[in-house]
């Protein structure tokens, strides 16, 4: 294994026969203070793009910075040819500052502050999203040439996260909304929407999509040439979650193919976030401190041999909900520990919480789970842990963020190197899925 750069981060690259795990342990063995730390497989990401291409032929991705906006993970997508969807100037900085052109940036914040708006208009960021009469006349007062994107609201009652309560016009308003931008001299491009995160009904897709193709008639008839369709995201990050991405792409591929057909002119784009970060990153963290409680039982419900039927343990680690979990606050992720050194068959298995290393009660990562009987200096580790963790994460009580280690497999790397002038569907022309490299 050997270090080399990737922009301004440094990577280690695995060969042949090892994986982001062997670093993992590598890590551990090698910790002198302990301290949690990351191992982001950038490979994953390579292969995830692969994925998406295979899946969704159709749409181009413009990955969600807001979800992980590690310059590594962006460095990686705009070396595939990805776009960026941006909700802010500082994001819209991070992104032109790795020399991604302004034509593949989306500015996908509906409600956005007049000078972050003037920012855009400076540095080239034309297309945008709106969804209200107020942010019309912003964009009018501080933008010279935007090229507008109508958020139309979705039902999202069957997704984890929901956006409509905040986000998108509805049918009824998506017109007055056109007709005002008509007396502004706006040019309205196309259509937006956004399911909700961690969506398990994939027809809501289709109705989505269904009613971006009546507001584009709509617009048709004030006189305006859409050519823009952005389905937004929502796309699961682990194939752990209820339904797979495939499942999705399943539906979304001949609904696309109903009401806006291949020869239609439309552009289609995305603005996937979790799928790509998601499953790239490991978070190990060390047990600091621990208690033993024990659960009021009745005699016979007591293991008379060895008296431990019921202890209940609580172990305590050095990341938090204010950290790296923040998503386990709003019910987003629930996430599963596992252990560093691998259970034995016969070892016996406790009722078990985690918790975090702040001062504040409520700083319980994991409510109940399973685990054996480990000590303060044993690791934990938890999959996974790539989206809206290291993005959101602060230093309350200050504890600093994990640091991260950036892996690729020198195949992955050798083929990123290859396409850095191709187009990815010429590549995946070349690559089967069972052919990809490996990570």
């Amino acid at each position: 294994m050997t270090m080399t750069s990737f922009g301004n981060f440094e990577i280690t690259l695995l060969e042949e026969g090892f994986c982001a795990k062997d670093i993992v342990e590598q890590k551990i063995t090698s910790s002198i203070n302990k301290d949690a730390f990351y191992v982001a497989d950038l490979g994953d990401i390579f292969k995830k793009h692969l994925r998406w291409v295979h899946a969704l032929p159709r749409v181009k991705p413009f990955y969600a910075v807001k979800c992980n906006d590690s310059g590594a993970i962006v460095q990686t997508l705009a070396t595939l040819g990805a776009g960026f969807d941006c909700a802010s100037q500082t994001e819209i900085q991070l992104v032109q500052s790795l020399g991604v052109e302004p034509s593949r940036i989306i500015y996908a914040n509906p409600c956005k502050q007049a000078s972050q708006i003037k920012y855009a208009s400076a540095h080239g960021v034309q297309m945008m999203t709106f969804d209200s009469e107020v942010e019309l006349t912003k964009v009018a007062c501080n933008h010279d040439n935007a090229k507008l994107v109508l958020r139309i609201a979705t039902d999202d009652s069957k997704s984890v996260c929901r956006m409509s309560v905040k986000f998108g016009a509805t049918l009824k308003s998506s017109r007055l909304l056109l007709e005002q931008a008509k007396e502004l001299g706006l040019d309205i491009i196309g259509v937006s929407f956004h399911v909700g995160s961690s969506c398990t009904d994939p027809a809501t897709y289709t109705q989505a999509i269904a009613d971006a193709r009546y507001v584009f008639d709509m617009g048709a008839e004030l006189g305006y040439n859409m050519t823009l369709l952005d389905i937004g995201g929502g796309f699961p990050g682990s194939d752990d979650f209820k339904l797979k991405f495939e499942e999705i792409t399943a539906v979304i591929n001949p609904a696309l193919d109903k009401y806006f057909p291949a020869d239609c002119g439309v552009r289609i784009i995305a603005e996937p976030g979790r799928f790509y970060a998601a499953s790239a990153y490991t978070l190990a963290v060390n047990i600091i401190a621990k208690k033993v409680n024990m659960k009021e039982q009745s005699g016979s419900d007591t293991n008379e041999d060895d008296g431990t039927s019921d202890r209940i343990l609580m172990y305590y680690v050095n990341d938090s909900i204010f950290g790296s979990f923040q998503d386990t606050i709003f019910g987003y992720e629930y996430p599963i520990p596992i252990v560093h050194k691998k259970p034995k068959p016969d070892e016996r298995m406790y009722p078990s919480s985690v918790w975090g290393h702040t001062c504040n009660g409520v700083d319980r990562i994991v409510e109940l789970c399973t685990l054996p009987d480990r000590q303060v200096g044993d690791w934990l580790l938890f999959e996974n842990m790539g989206a809206y963790t290291v993005a959101v994460s602060s230093t309350f009580n200050g504890f600093q963020k994990p640091d991260i280690h950036y892996v690729m497999s020198r195949s992955a790397w050798q083929y990123m190197q290859q396409i850095h002038t191709q187009e990815m569907p010429a590549l995946v022309e070349k690559q089967s899925p069972g052919n990809m490299p490996s990570h």
